[in-house]
C-alpha cells in the first residue's frame, strides 16, 4: 500500500504531465499546478456550463426540499484556452430557509482519472429564487480513480462570468 502523501505527490505530477501531453493542451505547463505549504498541489481550471436541467418538486411553484439540478461543464486549463476535461454532477436542495442550501455530488473527469467531490453549497436562494450569480463554495475531494487514486483535499469554486467558474483544486500531499 502506498502512503497517501506519496500517492498525491505522484498524482499531481502525473496530472501536469498528462495536461502537458493531452491533445489540444500543448500550451498547458507546470504552472497549472503550484506547490504550497505542507506539500499541497493546486490545480486551477475554468469550467464552462454546457448543460443544466432542473427537476423541481413543485413545478411552477416555490423552491422546495428535494429539488434537483443536474449539470455538465467542460473544463479548460487555467488560461481558459485548452479543454482538459469535464465535470458532471447533481445537487439536491436540502433547505429553502435562510438562503437555502444544496448537497452536491460531482465528478471531475481529467486526463488519467477522475476526482470524486461532495459537499454543501449555501446561499443558493435569494428572495425565494435561485441566486444569480451562484455563490462560491468549498467541497471535499472524497476519492478518485487512475492517477487520482486515494486523492484527498478540497475544491473551491468562484463564479467568474455567466455560466463560468474558476475551480481551484487543492490536493493534499
Amino acid at each position: 500500500m502506498r502512503p497517501i502523501r506519496a500517492a498525491c505527490l505522484g498524482t499531481a505530477t502525473a496530472l501536469v504531465t498528462l495536461l502537458a501531453c493531452a491533445p489540444g493542451a500543448g500550451a498547458a505547463t507546470d504552472t497549472d499546478v503550484a506547490r504550497t505549504k505542507g506539500g499541497h498541489h493546486v490545480i486551477t481550471l475554468i469550467g464552462h456550463l454546457v448543460q443544466q436541467s432542473r427537476f423541481p418538486v413543485n413545478p411552477g411553484g416555490s423552491p422546495a426540499q428535494g429539488d434537483r439540478t443536474v449539470f455538465r461543464s467542460l473544463l479548460f486549463d487555467k488560461d481558459d484556452k485548452y479543454q482538459v476535461g469535464e465535470t458532471d454532477g447533481i445537487c439536491t436542495t436540502t433547505t429553502v430557509e435562510n438562503g437555502g442550501a444544496e448537497e452536491c455530488v460531482v465528478t471531475y473527469k481529467l486526463p488519467g482519472g477522475q476526482l470524486s467531490v461532495q459537499g454543501m453549497v449555501f446561499g443558493i436562494l435569494t428572495g425565494g429564487l435561485p441566486t444569480v450569480p451562484p455563490p462560491s463554495f468549498d467541497n471535499a475531494i472524497t476519492g478518485g480513480t487512475g492517477v487520482f487514486d486515494r486523492a484527498r483535499g478540497s475544491v473551491h469554486a468562484d463564479t467568474i462570468g455567466t455560466g463560468k467558474r474558476r475551480f481551484t483544486i487543492d490536493l493534499d500531499g
